[in-house]
């Protein structure tokens, strides 16, 4: 007996090893051009210093080893916290930099340390003379600052940056000091991370309406907020950057926002603290907001929250919220509030009040105007107290921006009204300018106020430069994109308005920055020299391609032939999509791709089709028009119609065999995915990646859906491919991150997904890449997915 059970021990021991081999699969690659591709250095990060006369260049790797994503990490309120260095999760590996003086044709590198890596973009000074960036280094994260001009670099103090709640330093105006969160000196040890429990966790509901997203990363025992306590709290420093001396300011806390006041003698804070959530974010925590003097002693409570788990869908929080300084004042603060409850679906006349407040802040804020609709912002002119507010109508899905003198706050004069979906006339973002007192506010001179503008039309996207008059509401474009390239602005050159920098591009040309004169197109300077990193791709035929619904809606996409495409061959089709809400189809319709961009084939793009066969409709749009209360009512109808038209006008230029396309997606794309193939037989097969396909565990709203699962049951069910995965009869390829992070996309939806296809006798292939969040970041992890989805369309696509 006993020799028995040892034999079939042995047995069991042999049979393990290949037990485990057959349910484990190393990682593998494309064909060697395209992972040649992936893998060839991006052009760096560009940056444009404060007085505009120098660029900071800085490189990166987008695509770092299975390694650098496989560190451990916390989960901890809605964040990913490396408790080695007490900083957020890396997934991009900055590798150095450079700062080009244009005026001077002057290159200087920036000396990184011996040991550490740049942990993020470097941030440029106001004087645009010095930059700040932190070093990850094995313990920690150090405070380092360079010399432009010369390109010397030092650490700044023995301390270690705390990144956790928001950015870990701030400059000061005269660019001679930093305001910078730091570790607590001596706070001892971290709490264990995988403390044995006391007990089970445990929550309760007493009546109170709760409908908060599915998020995900959240804390969920007492030890994890011991563990959040510790990693993100912070203490305030002010650094001499000439000789590094710092001092502490005010107490040390959970402080997840600061802001200094125009005269630097006040800093507005908020600080978290307990109780914390086991069902929201740590932006939703129980906080206080308030105001400190100089010397880190709190002058005036704006407002204490507990915790903000009960804000209406698409609503606000009620009390002071958007709390900000008003430039060009020493210290002013506005914010405001809902008076409507933050609940948008209530009837009232008016949905906030905006108020004011001035150091030394003893006494009442005042009322200074209520709005219309949400205030969602305001902009301040070089004119003292006269600002651009924004209000959103949520209802229309529209945009208000009028001119407003905060003195005498009666005649709001409207300058823009539009829905938000309306691309054609867009103005564009305003462009800033750094006032004498160091604050910012819009560029202006006299009347005039510029904006970069996007510059859409139904012939495709051309960007601007325009300046609008304030007064006569008359509109002069300095600056437009040719017809043949994509040419867009980036900046002034210093204070002078005659020359611009901008960032030029063609089919052929990879973008780069040059300066130009306002006044003679021909005086054209190239500032870099950013070479094609794939020129055997470039000759790859790409063009705008225009089509329409059978309801009238008007469609597009790009459309990429394959390499060595010859007129009149029928090749296969991958369509790639991601569909957009509208409230009406002359929105729906508008051309907001443009052919005149040059091509980046990087990361897992499907793009990388087109050099494997195939033809390639990228962004081919899927809008859902109607009413943004019911929309989703025929989510189904509009998708599989926007679907269809693409292939059939495809099939009617005698391009594509349209027995053999391919429909895939990512997010809300694969949701997408997945229901063409459950409600439709115009595809081979396809590709899901990240995506959510049961409505019913985003039980409050999804994408725009404002209605819950309790308010639309048919709805919710109708929509979620997994009600119907006995009709995906088509091979479905379903890739997903183990570890995603993004709300609504947890992992197990794709699980499911696959088991219940597999269930019903479907075709499906499942892959869970480890360590991988909602976008795939290692090399090894996008190479693979290249490689299984060249595999699945080559598989059913024959």
């Amino acid at each position: 007996m006993h020799q028995r059970f040892l034999a079939l021990f042995s047995v069991a021991l042999c049979a393990l090893p290949m037990f485990l081999f057959a349910q484990s699969n190393p990682y593998r690659q494309p064909p060697k051009d395209v992972t040649d591709i992936v893998l060839a250095k991006p052009t760096p990060n560009v940056s444009i210093n404060t007085t505009d006369d120098a660029m900071l260049l800085v490189d990166y790797n987008p695509n770092p080893g299975i390694a650098t994503l496989a560190r451990p990490f916390l989960k901890l309120a809605g964040m990913r916290v490396d408790p080695k260095i007490n900083a957020r999760q890396r997934i991009t590996e900055f590798t150095g930099c450079t700062v080009q003086w244009f005026l001077e044709n002057k290159t200087v590198p920036i000396e990184m340390p011996r040991e550490g890596r740049l942990s993020g973009l470097p941030r440029w000074s106001p004087d645009g003379r010095q930059l700040a960036f932190g070093v990850d280094v094995a313990d920690g994260v150090q405070l380092w600052v360079a010399d432009a001009r010369t390109g010397k670099s030092r650490r700044l103090g023995q301390f270690y940056i705390n990144e956790i709640l928001g950015s870990p330093f701030v400059w000061t105006k005269d660019s001679r000091r930093l305001l910078v969160r730091t570790i607590p000196a001596n706070r001892g040890a971290a709490p264990p991370t995988e403390a044995l429990p006391a007990g089970p966790n445990i929550e309760e509901t007493y009546g109170k309406v709760s409908q908060v997203m599915t998020l995900q990363d959240l804390l969920k025992s007492e030890n994890d907020e011991r563990l959040f306590e510790y990693y993100a709290t912070s203490q305030l420093m002010l650094v001499e950057v000439a000789n590094g001396k710092s001092s502490a300011y005010g107490p040390a806390g959970l402080h997840s926002a600061l802001s200094l006041s125009p005269d630097e003698k006040y800093l507005l804070v908020t600080t978290l603290r307990r109780p914390f959530s086991y069902r929201v974010a740590a932006g939703n925590f129980s906080r206080k907001h308030e105001i400190w003097d100089k010397n880190g002693k709190s002058v005036r409570t704006i407002a204490e929250f507990p915790v903000t788990d009960e804000i209406p869908r698409q609503g606000v929080v009620t009390g002071p919220r958007e709390l900000e300084w008003q430039p060009l004042h020493d210290a002013r603060l506005l914010w405001a509030e809902a008076l409507d409850g933050g609940d948008p679906k209530k009837k009232v006349d008016a949905r906030d009040k905006v108020m004011l407040l001035d150091a030394p802040f003893s006494g009442d804020a005042r009322e200074v105007f209520k709005t219309k609709h949400r205030f969602s912002g305001v902009n301040w002119t070089a004119n003292k107290d006269k600002g651009l507010v924004d209000e959103y109508d949520r209802d229309r899905r529209w945009s208000t921006t009028y001119l407003l003198d905060w003195t005498n706050p009666v005649s709001k004069d409207t300058l823009f009204d539009l829905s938000i979906n309306d691309d054609y006339s867009n103005p564009g973002n305003p462009i800033f300018d750094r006032a004498p007192n160091g604050d910012y506010v819009l560029m202006q001179d006299g009347d005039w106020i510029y904006f970069d503008a996007p510059g859409n039309t139904p012939e495709g996207q051309f960007p601007r430069l325009d300046r609008i008059n304030l007064k006569t509401r008359q509109k002069e474009t300095l600056f437009q994109s040719p017809k043949t390239a994509f040419d867009e602005f980036i900046s002034f050159v210093g204070k002078d308005r005659t020359r611009i920098i901008t960032r030029y591009q063609s089919k052929t040309e990879a973008p780069n920055f040059y300066m130009i004169s306002l006044k003679n197109a021909t005086e054209r300077k190239a500032l870099t020299q950013f070479a094609d990193p794939a020129p055997q791709l470039t000759q790859i035929e790409k063009r705008v391609v225009k089509y329409q619904r059978p309801d009238g809606v008007p469609l597009s996409g790009t459309l990429y032939l394959p390499l060595g495409y010859k007129p009149g061959q029928k090749v296969p089709l991958f369509m790639w999509a991601y569909p957009l809400e509208y409230s009406d189809a002359k929105t729906a319709g508008q051309v907001r791709v443009t052919d005149n961009t040059f091509t980046f084939y990087r990361n897992d793009s499907p793009l990388f089709f087109a050099t494997q066969g195939y033809a390639v409709l990228m962004d081919a749009t899927i809008p859902i028009v109607g009413d943004p209360e019911t929309m989703n009512n025929t989510f189904i109808e509009q998708a599989t119609s926007s679907g269809k038209a693409a292939i059939d006008y495809l099939d009617s230029l005698g391009i594509i065999d349209r027995t053999k396309v391919g429909v895939g997606g990512h997010s809300y794309g694969a949701f997408m995915t997945a229901n063409l193939l459950a409600h439709s037989n115009d595809y081979a097969y396809g590709i899901a990646r990240s995506g959510a396909y049961n409505r019913t565990l985003t039980p409050f709203g999804f994408q725009s859906e404002r209605r819950s699962f309790w308010e639309a049951k048919d709805i919710y069910a109708n929509v979620s491919p997994f009600f119907f995965a006995d009709k995906i009869k088509k091979p479905l390829l379903i890739i997903h991150g183990e570890a995603d992070n993004n709300p609504g996309t947890f992992t197990i939806q794709s699980e499911r997904l696959y088991q219940a296809i597999k269930g019903n006798g479907g075709t499906a292939r499942m892959v869970l890449l480890p360590h991988e969040s909602h976008g795939y970041r290692a090399r090894e992890s996008v190479l693979h997915v290249l490689a299984e989805m060249f595999d699945w369309a080559k598989k059913y696509s024959n």
